[in-house]
């Protein structure tokens, strides 16, 4: 499947660590290669990476880690990347087009295994991958995007929800419906943001869930997560997972 990863924000809060969000190292290996590696070893087989801020450090190290990896990896810039998320996913969606594919973020450290089950989830037009473990240590609850479920079926979805039963962890399946959804958000000069299309789609019962289980995620958004990121990473290459 094709995963389209959203790279184009300033990164404001890891500034002081890195003038780039996606190229700032943990243990060494910048996040967005770390996120491209998951990608790929979760069932990616083709990438579309949106550019913005720092766009021409960003594009070349991505050419390089793409020959190493193995994945076809193509940047497109979107115009403004000071706006809202979902502008970039529109851009990025003009060069897929309406096949069904992922949408990732390049500031998520992801499981691989997290990747494989929202590719394997039924198709709908939106599957977001959720952590249903609410007293996950990882988790900013002052940052973290919060969802409310009835059964799979996404019912609420914001960062300040009051009443939620789990967390989005940034790892989405979408078709063209998604796109569909921020275009009429552009067209009605709301808010163009993910969180704003999945709302569109909820309404209309068209956005679903799958559980990720045990698998393991980390919004890597201020020092104090690349702190957290940076452990988690050492204690993972201390003890990888038996095949």
């Amino acid at each position: 499947m094709h995963a389209l990863i959203v790279a184009a924000g300033y990164g404001s809060r890891l500034r002081e660590v890195s003038p780039s969000k996606p190229l700032t190292l943990v243990n060494g290996v910048p996040l967005i290669e770390r996120v491209l590696r998951a990608a790929v070893a979760g069932g990616v087989d083709g990438v579309t990476v949106v550019t913005g801020h720092e766009a021409d450090r960003l594009e070349r190290h991505l050419a390089m880690a793409a020959a190493t990896i193995g994945v076809p990896v193509r940047c497109v810039r979107t115009a403004d990347w000071s706006l809202p998320n979902g502008h970039s996913v529109l851009t990025g969606a003009a060069t897929i087009g309406p096949r069904r594919h992922l949408l990732m973020m390049a500031d998520h450290l992801i499981d691989p295994v997290l990747v494989a089950r929202v590719i394997a989830a039924p198709e709908a037009a939106l599957t977001l991958g959720i952590d249903r473990r609410l007293d996950n240590p990882l988790v900013d609850l002052d940052d973290v995007t919060r969802v409310r479920t009835d059964g799979d079926r996404i019912v609420a979805i914001g960062k300040h929800l009051p009443d939620y039963d789990c967390y989005d962890t940034g790892v989405f399946a979408v078709d063209a419906r998604f796109h569909d959804a921020l275009r009429a958000a552009v067209t009605a000069g709301g808010p163009v943001s993910i969180s704003a299309g999945v709302e569109t789609l909820a309404a209309a019962r068209g956005a679903r869930v799958v559980d990720i289980g045990t698998a393991w995620w980390l919004d890597v958004d201020d020092p104090r997560a690349l702190a957290q990121a940076e452990a988690a990473v050492a204690r993972q290459s201390a003890h990888p997972r038996a095949a």
